[in-house]
């Protein structure tokens, strides 16, 4: 091992193609910006021998301060856990602005190489690149402490949130107006992520233009979710039919796309058109402790593109399948991660603690519901992180792994998009519901307030167009808490 190097990047040798791949790098998310003015002459004491490899992204650590396992948590807590607000894109660029381009941990160019891994891979980017800045500093017990340290804050805010809404959520009118407010808006909110996920999931490697195919894989997809194909079914098929694609052997690929139509035609002909719960795989039926691992282990593991896309895996598990969890309750626990300093996937914490609350009432199970949900869901991407930086790297620059992650993603954004018109369907289909046994002038109250969900829902997605800053979402949700006080109480 190179001296100086620690065992996530060891020393290797860099091809000429690998050195225009990494001068390329990121070029497909054009969410994050990782460009900034180039440093200093001042600031540059390494010769150019030195700088040259920096550019490579193999530099040595020389920079990162070795910290003690208390200072480390407390730095990554301090600096990047309590105020994670805004969603991914502002957890990433508050993490590259401290470590990259005021302490200098590493390089830009180093930077861009370690991301570009990690936006590939399932699970919340940021916490991720914490992780991968604890191992720098402390070696893989570092990576996991500043990563517990990252996803802390929100964990017991969520916890405590979830704790509340369990207390006040289900009777009281005046907590359940704000919610049901909330939730067109979150609605809004997915269809905004499903666009920016989108903009760069269907891009060809290396280029700005629009790859067709996988646009016809989102497409597809939420064609085979109307259709009632499993998920995981669609996902597979794509990524495979997508790598086919990427090789040019059209004739194969052609023929995986049709022969999964005739398959679900001849389902159709011998067992009839399939139930809703076939969309799901059937791993959380009950809310049991391990089954709500297994659900977060499940979703953490397939959140490719972003932690909105852990939202459909949980959805029809918990929903639809399982239906141990009311839509509307799924959709207020995506509001409140909204609003959080943490990762969106944090979400899942009051998932586990609600559906093991409502399972038999009692809060410790619910606690240890939402303790357990989340370990699964984080789990993957602690995995994949403190197995390896290499190892990954290795991996996602593998030709054929790489058209497979592509074909997936953009099958999910298919995805993504039928659960946020589900979701909307749900906050408009909520005040409809409330017109069933009732009086003339009930049913006449609970019609009209159709319309202020629809106008909030509008407006909402405007807001989210029109404006980009970290702080809109946790604006708009609190906003839209307060209106509900106004439209929706009876």
């Amino acid at each position: 091992m190179a001296a100086g190097l620690t065992p996530l990047e060891p020393s290797i040798v860099v091809s000429d193609e690998q050195k225009q791949d990494v001068e390329a790098q990121n070029s497909k998310s054009p969410q994050v910006d990782l460009a900034q003015p180039q440093e200093s002459t001042s600031d540059t004491t390494s010769s150019d021998h030195n700088h040259d490899h920096d550019d490579l992204g193999l530099s040595d650590n020389s920079r990162v301060p070795k910290l003690s396992y208390l200072r480390l948590f407390w730095f990554f807590f301090y600096n990047f856990g309590l105020f994670a607000w805004g969603g991914p894109v502002a957890q990433i660029a508050l993490i590259k602005d401290k470590l990259v381009v005021q302490d200098k941990w590493i390089t830009l160019a180093r930077f861009q190489r370690v991301f570009s891994v990690y936006q590939i891979l399932p699970g919340p980017e940021a916490a991720e690149l914490c992780m991968f800045f604890g191992c720098l500093s402390a070696g893989r017990i570092g990576g996991i402490i500043a990563g517990m340290a990252f996803a802390l804050p929100g964990f017991v805010l969520m916890l405590l949130a979830s704790y509340l809404y369990s207390l006040a959520g289900f009777e009281n009118k005046y907590f359940n107006a704000s919610f049901r407010a909330l939730q067109p808006i979150v609605a809004a909110m997915i269809l905004r992520a499903t666009h920016k996920i989108a903009d760069h999931s269907v891009r060809k490697q290396g280029s700005e233009k629009i790859d067709p195919f996988l646009v016809i894989a989102a497409v597809c997809t939420a064609i085979n979710m109307a259709l009632r194909i499993n998920i995981f079914i669609s996902l597979g098929l794509f990524g495979v039919i997508y790598t086919f694609i990427a090789r040019r052997l059209w004739i194969t690929a052609g023929a995986l796309f049709v022969l999964q139509y005739v398959a679900y035609a001849l389902y159709v002909v011998f067992k009839g058109v399939p139930s809703p719960v076939s969309l799901a795989l059937g791993i959380a039926k009950t809310p049991s402790l391990i089954n709500l691992f297994v659900l977060g282990l499940v979703a953490g593991t397939l959140s490719f593109g972003g932690a909105y896309t852990a939202i459909p895996f949980v959805q029809v598990e918990a929903v639809l399948m399982g239906a141990w969890l009311p839509q509307s309750v799924f959709i207020d626990g995506i509001a409140i991660g909204n609003i959080l300093p943490a990762p969106l996937v944090i979400f899942a914490t009051f998932v586990g603690f609600q559906g093991a609350y409502l399972a038999d009432g009692s809060l410790g199970n619910a606690f240890a519901g939402a303790v357990i949900i989340t370990l699964g869901m984080f789990f993957p991407c602690f995995l994949f992180t403190i197995a390896g930086h290499e190892l990954l790297e290795k991996l996602v620059r593998n030709k054929f792994l790489a058209s497979f992650f592509d074909g997936l993603c953009g099958s999910v954004i298919g995805v993504i998009a039928v659960i946020a018109a589900q979701i909307l369907k749900a906050s408009v289909e909520g005040s409809l519901d409330r017109v069933r046994d009732k009086t003339l002038g009930e049913a006449i109250t609970a019609t009209a307030q159709v319309g202020p969900a629809a106008v909030l829902y509008v407006l909402a997605l405007a807001v989210l167009y029109k404006f980009t800053n970290k702080y809109t979402a946790l604006l708009l949700v609190i906003v839209g808490a307060v209106a509900g006080q106004f439209l929706f109480v009876d």
